[in-house]
């Protein structure tokens, strides 16, 4: 008996120092405005024909798993046309393929808004649409911010917000 007692004992010790060996499993990580840094993000981006300066102050994103990052910031559009602003309000970087409201965005560089009629449009860096999705509303939300990314609803998802309105983005298959 003592010496099966023995066996588990020394079972546990082993189990125990085991486990703790194991490295954690990464995960990915949902960052807010001051985990995203110039060395991340440039403090001026390039869009149709113009830089403008990005506003780390008002971003986010999400570093997976992997090392890999999808990251946005709101950007000074005062230097261009009305038509462009409206359209065009935030900077998205992605080193991965994306799905935003159900449509696949490959890696790359975009300009990204809200539009009237709750839509969010994504262009590309000549101002050209990619694609426009639904966006949803949150008029509960307290206290809104001009962008932030906040986790889905499932693992894997992440809301992308541009002040109470919303899209669920995903890293593509």
């Amino acid at each position: 008996m003592k010496i099966h007692a023995f066996a588990l004992t020394l079972f546990a010790i082993f189990l125990t120092t085991f486990v703790a060996a194991q490295p954690a499993v990464a995960q990915d990580k949902v960052l807010k405005a001051s985990d995203i840094t110039a060395t991340l993000f440039p403090d001026h981006v390039y869009f149709k024909g113009q830089t403008a300066p990005s506003q780390l102050r008002n971003s986010g994103g999400v570093k997976f798993a992997d090392g890999q990052y999808f990251l946005a910031a709101m950007v000074d559009t005062s230097g261009y046309t009305s038509g462009v602003r409206e359209k065009y309000q935030a900077y998205l970087i992605t080193d991965v393929p994306l799905e935003i409201g159900g449509q696949k965005l490959p890696a790359g560089a975009y300009g990204i808004g809200w539009i009237a009629g709750q839509k969010f449009v994504v262009q590309d860096l000549g101002s050209h649409d990619v694609f426009t999705v639904d966006s949803k509303h949150d008029a509960d939300m307290k206290r809104p911010m001009p962008l932030q990314v906040a986790a889905g609803s499932s693992g894997g998802t992440y809301l992308l917000y541009g002040g109470r309105d919303s899209v669920e983005v995903k890293r593509a298959q």
